[in-house]
Order: C-alpha cells, then structure tokens, then sequence
C-alpha cells in the first residue's frame, strides 16, 4: 500500500498540497482530479521526490520513503512516467527500453549484469524489450533514435520504460497529454491491461483531465482544490457531488440550484 501522511508543500507563503492523507491500495486504479493549479502534479511531484515536502510522510509497503532521493524510490517499487529530460535521445528506441530493463532488480541485480555488458549477450533482455516495445505499438521504430520521434511516439516510450521497470506504483500524469486521437487509445489500453493484469499486483495512479477517462478507467476518484483533498469516493459519487460539481466542473451552485 501507498500512503501519504499530512503531505504538504509551502512555496514561500503559497500552501501547494495541503496536509494531504490518502492510502492507495494494491489492485486499484485511482484518479486524481481537480481544476489547473489544484496541486494533482506537485502532489506527484511529492510522491515521487522530485520535490521534497515541508510536512508529512510517504510510505510504501510500510517502508518509509520520506527523505529518500527519486532513484532510490523507483528502486522501493515506486514507478513514475519518465519525462523527456530522462530519455537517451541520441541512443535508439530499443537501446532506452534495454537499459531500463536491466535497471529492474530482476535484471540488474539477481543476474548481476554490468551497465555496459554486450547486449548480444543477453538475449533474454533483448527480448523482454522487444515484447514492451511491441505492448506500446513501437516496434517498428525500434532502431530510430528518441531525438528524431515525434511526441506521440516519446509519450509512447516513457510508458514502455516504466513498465520496463516493473514497479509496484505506476504513476501517470497526464499521460495523453499532447497526443492526437489516433495515439491516445494506444497509451490509454496500455493502462487498461496493466490494471486488468492479475499476474502481479499494481497500484495505479492516474492524474487526467479527460472525463471519459477517467470515468471508464478509474476505480475511485480523489479531488484536490487549492492543494486540499475535497473528495474522495467511487467515481459516480464523486462526479455528481457539489462540491466537485462547482470547483472542478466549474459549475455554480446558483447553476445547480
């Protein structure tokens, strides 16, 4: 399970995640919604360690994450979407999805394999990254390199990287952000089989702006206002209650009255 405690987060006198508790259980896919600058992505940005919080905990598993840098996270099975900044450009679609597979613990440290070993040499990595590539509809791209993709297809990487890592916590903001209509069902069935995959049980988090979305995705809804938690609940309670009604849908109460 996947706990924060009290997260908060002060710049100066703005309170961007307020004394936020929340606990995310195995099994679940759990949205995040809320209007812009609702604080659904620094709260991310907590979770992970891109940001460290001026108050309260986060916790995996029991284990304390507080305090721990993000590599140190991803190792406890924390997994985030990698940002652009974090992929190899000039290094091929295929080599970015090797080094993220032997960077898993199964592959990285149960085998103990080396960084820069010969990739011929390890046909069983190679062909776990050929299957992640062929998930995510990259195959075809695979001797491209990332520098020369369009954003579609880098959007598509990050998630083939993350599930790369196999972490317990899969972690997408805004995943199809920027993607035409003919890209964004792919990433969009990439999560639905993650949480229809039984085989290994996942924690999904999933911050998205998109309704329909969120609505066919999402076992429970949570909504931030002004960095506070205002509601948590099944998605259909959440959706139709006031308050998510006027600070999310942007619907006034006079409106509803």
């Amino acid at each position: 399970m996947l706990e924060t405690r009290d997260l908060t987060i002060r710049f100066g006198g703005h309170v961007a995640v307020n004394s936020v508790s929340c606990a995310f259980a195995p099994g679940t896919l759990t949205a995040i919604v809320g209007p812009n600058g609702a604080g659904k992505t620094t709260y991310f940005n907590l979770i992970s360690g891109q940001l460290k919080a001026s108050a309260g905990t986060v916790s995996l598993d029991g284990q304390s994450l507080s305090g721990l840098s993000p590599s140190a996270r991803t190792h406890a099975g924390l997994g985030r979407a990698f940002q652009l900044t974090n992929l190899f450009p000039n290094l091929t679609v295929l080599e970015n999805v090797r080094l993220a597979v032997q960077a898993t613990r199964e592959g990285a440290h149960r085998r103990g394999l080396n960084l820069w070993s010969i990739w011929s040499d390890h046909k069983a990595l190679t062909e776990r990254a050929d299957q992640i590539l062929a998930d995510v509809a990259l195959k075809s791209r695979e001797h491209a390199t990332v520098a020369s993709l369009p954003h579609g297809d880098q959007r598509k990487l990050e998630v083939a990287l993350l599930m790369a890592l196999e972490p317990k916590v899969f972690m997408f903001d805004e995943p199809t952000a920027g993607m035409n209509a003919a890209e964004a069902p792919v990433i969009l069935d990439l999560i639905r089989k993650l949480k229809q995959d039984k085989t290994k049980t996942k924690t999904i988090l999933l911050v998205e702006h998109k309704m329909d979305v969120v609505r066919e995705l999402a076992d429970r809804i949570i909504v931030l206002h002004n960095g506070t938690l205002v509601a948590d609940g099944e998605p259909a309670e959440v959706i139709a209650s006031p308050v998510v009604q006027e600070a999310y849908l942007g619907i006034a109460k006079e409106a509803t009255a």
